[in-house]
């Protein structure tokens, strides 16, 4: 029985040492933190507008451009990474059928910077 407790001492010295991570993690910054923030922390930040504004406000259509931007070569990447762990198995098909659909997003990526989807003026 002791060489079996033996053997989960090496969990119990992780799970000891990431709890005492994670509470000094939730615990400091209480001690250290700066408790009255300036007008600009609490301002608005990367929506735009003021947070505790009339939720029928009207905005911008260039943060829903944005936002499918994003999706599209978010999810490009999603695509690259399966393809890249399995890249000897696929073999010159699988290679091929990569950069083609690499070619049809870079020439969306042209297309989108053409038309000024990219710019926020």
């Amino acid at each position: 029985m002791n060489a079996l407790l033996l053997d989960y001492l090496p969990l119990v010295v992780f799970i000891g040492v990431a709890l005492v991570i994670g509470l000094a993690l939730l615990v400091v910054p209480f001690i250290v933190a700066f408790s009255s923030p300036d007008p600009e922390k609490l301002s608005a930040y990367e929506c735009g507008f003021n947070a505790f504004d009339d939720a029928r406000m009207k905005f911008d259509v260039r943060f829903y451009l944005v936002a499918i931007l994003f999706i599209i070569f978010d999810l490009e990447v999603s695509f690259l990474f399966p393809w890249a762990v399995a890249f000897k198995q696929v073999g010159v098909f699988g290679f091929w059928s990569m950069m083609i659909f690499l070619g049809v997003l870079t020439i969306g990526f042209i297309y989108e910077w053409k038309k000024g989807a990219l710019e926020w003026d």
